[in-house]
């Protein structure tokens, strides 16, 4: 009986801390209009890291770019947008020409297994 009277009691706090405003009237939106900006670059010399990119949403339209240094010494630009109508669209651009290593293209170097 005495466990019965416990639970009844501690059901009683909880229903009368919500009442009471236990949630602190705080209730979450998820409905509100989607509008962002931001931008971010490495250049790390030592590691030879370079890339950035940005990017702005504004309602259903989203547009942005990223670039980065590649491994065998091009340049890669991705511009792109997106929305409702037309989904994703990237636009990609290499600049430079690649270096393999040793001169040659790693389709030529012998595997060893």
């Amino acid at each position: 009986m005495f466990k019965i009277i416990v639970l009844v009691a501690c059901l009683a706090v909880v229903a009368s801390a919500q009442f009471y405003g236990g949630d602190q009237g705080h209730h979450e939106d998820y409905h509100t209009y989607p509008k962002y900006k931001y931008e971010y670059g490495v250049k790390d010399y030592h590691t030879k890291d370079h890339k950035s990119q940005w990017e702005k949403r504004d309602g259903d339209h989203v547009k942005g770019q990223y670039t980065l240094d590649e491994a065998d010494g091009t340049h890669r630009i991705v511009d792109y947008s997106s929305d409702h109508k037309t989904g994703f669209q990237p636009h990609v651009q290499r600049k430079g020409h690649a270096h393999h290593p040793h001169g040659e293209s790693y389709a030529n170097i012998e595997q060893h297994y």
